[in-house]
């Protein structure tokens, strides 16, 4: 489990983003946004997801979403507070908003995206203190191998 500054007890934040440059790597063959996402509890990947709106014809199959869809399964609760999310990405909009409704504590990404982000954009759901049902917002950590991410789509 992640405390507030990103920290992962035993943990390292390049070990896991590796594993969602592996997942990139395969949406990005299968002819996707190189996109890959995992979600860590107490150091251990609980779920994946690998970006697929175009394979699957849906919008809605980003690699965030997708990773969060399998942790609630295998953490059979819809709060995912203790989690930790990595994304080669910023999460869109969209994905910050389910991200917001888990309650994912920490957020660790290589890349922002700026206009589209729910973070870096001047939508940024991911810093909101507006909806008192989220909460507090998730810790945020971005840079993380982000120019090994950034050649992903060369």
């Amino acid at each position: 489990m992640a405390d507030r500054s990103g920290e992962i007890p035993g943990g390292d934040h390049e070990f896991f983003m590796r594993r969602c440059m592996d997942l990139a790597i395969i949406a990005g063959q299968r002819g996707d946004s190189p996109v890959g996402s995992i979600i860590v509890r107490s150091g251990e990947i609980i779920a994946e997801g690998i970006e697929g709106g175009r394979t699957h014809r849906d919008i809605t199959f980003h690699a965030e979403i997708e990773a969060i869809r399998r942790a609630t399964e295998a953490a059979e609760a819809v709060d995912l507070a203790s989690c930790i999310l990595y994304t080669t990405h910023e999460p869109c909009i969209m994905c910050s908003y389910v991200i917001r409704q888990m309650k994912i504590g920490t957020i660790v990404m290589a890349l922002t995206t700026g206009e589209i982000g729910g973070y870096s954009s001047v939508y940024p759901i991911l810093l909101d203190r507006s909806i008192r049902k989220w909460g507090d917002p998730p810790t945020v950590v971005t840079g993380v191998l982000a120019d090994e991410c950034r050649a992903l789509h060369r």
